[in-house]
């Protein structure tokens, strides 16, 4: 098949909590404001998959949930991981005719892999490898990128695979380069991050993206991807990859799973993050409920030193427990069907959270975090009313209908 008739793939790669899902979010909202025919598969390492219950979400995902693939439990560029990517492209190839496929992978994911797949694919061609680089976390946690090449070449010498080898060479393979998070660092200093992250890989074009706002047309201006730049990168890199090709958790990272259908005491959640989280828990997300705020679905997002909440809708018990909930007779007893199938002791309230962490690290800030559900005794005071402390701020965005925001 001719490279012009087969379908482009753009491929968004970075670490964990670059901004991946947010960009994937925003892009595939255009496309479906647009009505451009697009495919979308959501890579998700833990168990949870929450980013795929995010991109499920969406009113165009909703609306035909064929034109998406979801592989978790397992990083995309793992073997089993290729295995699973090559089933979702030919399982959507089959099913649609998009112009365009985008692939949102997991933050631990080694772009390598995927460019090899791609190379001779017989009906997809790889156009850009959109690597998004926190330039937050390279600020705070490698002085502005002066550490991250000297970080890297230790591990080297002492023959060591950490993070910061991912890092690297997610940039080494990318063919443009997003810097996020830029508006939260000194302005006068990002010039040294672009310089270092140019230093590594000189090819690929260095773009500031913030919240998400890249155009869906900018991604069908963009070439084939450029094989024989990495070509020399790949052959010293893969005996290497290969020896990892069977693990789902590489570079000493390690996934923990946080489930509990009782709330977080507020206070209690405030201190330990600000207690335990470090540089070395690299992700958390999911789905939780507070106390005081029993009747709010929030998403819980931490990438590094950074946390944020975000409302996602409200639960369906707390719908039926208001009085003034403001719906038809109808409507409540449809909600209280739906909650007969909930195992839950509140409905259909719940707490699932993965952590992301080294694996020496990951352990302390999980049980830290388990410590903060409520107590026999708190329940007991919940249940009757009682008003817990709550410092967290009490303006937290709601998830904004991206369809509605672009």
């Amino acid at each position: 098949m001719d490279i012009h008739e087969k379908v482009p793939v753009v491929i968004l790669n970075g670490f964990l909590g670059s901004g991946k899902t947010t960009l994937f979010r925003k892009l595939l909202a255009q496309a479906g404001k647009k009505k451009i025919p697009v495919c979308a598969i959501v890579n998700d390492m833990s168990e949870l998959d929450v980013d795929g219950e995010l991109i499920g979400n969406m009113d165009m995902i909703e609306a035909n949930s064929q034109i998406m693939e979801s592989i978790h439990s397992c990083v995309l560029s793992s073997k089993q991981g290729i295995e699973k990517l090559d089933q979702s492209v030919e399982k959507l190839l089959s099913n649609q005719n998009p112009e365009l496929i985008i692939i949102e992978t997991s933050g631990s994911c080694h772009p390598l892999p995927l460019v090899e797949y791609f190379k001779d694919h017989p009906t997809a061609a790889l156009t850009g490898v959109l690597v998004l680089v926190d330039a937050l976390m390279l600020a705070h946690d490698y002085n502005y990128g002066e550490r991250l090449i000297p970080e890297m070449q230790d591990n080297l010498i002492n023959g060591e695979r950490e993070p910061v080898n991912l890092l690297v060479e997610q940039i080494m393979f990318c063919s443009h380069l997003l810097l996020t998070k830029t508006d939260r660092i000194d302005k006068e200093r990002l010039p040294e991050i672009a310089d270092v992250v140019g230093s590594i890989n000189p090819y690929a074009s260095t773009h500031s993206v913030l919240f998400g706002n890249l155009t869906i047309e900018s991604l069908f201006e963009i070439p084939e991807y450029d094989f024989y730049k990495v070509e020399q990168l790949t052959q010293e890199l893969k005996p290497v990859l290969d020896l990892e090709e069977h693990g789902d958790r590489p570079y000493n990272l390690a996934t923990r799973l946080i489930k509990d259908d009782r709330p977080f005491h507020p206070q209690r959640l405030w201190d330990t993050c600000h207690e335990y989280l470090d540089q070395r828990i690299y992700r958390s997300k999911g789905f939780f409920w507070l106390a005081s705020r029993d009747k709010i679905s929030l998403l819980w997002s931490q990438a590094a030193g950074s946390i944020s909440l975000e409302m996602i809708g409200y639960w369906r018990s707390g719908i039926v427990e208001d009085e003034n909930h403001g719906l038809t007779k109808t409507e409540i007893d449809l909600l209280k069907e739906q909650l007969k199938s909930e195992t839950g002791q509140f409905g259909d309230r719940h707490c699932d959270l993965t952590v992301i962490g080294d694996k020496t690290q990951v352990d302390r800030f999980t049980e830290a975090l388990k410590t903060c559900f409520l107590t026999d005794e708190e329940m007991e005071l919940y249940r009757n009313g009682h008003v817990f402390d709550d410092p967290w701020p009490q303006r937290i965005v709601k998830m904004v209908g991206l369809e509605e925001s672009n």
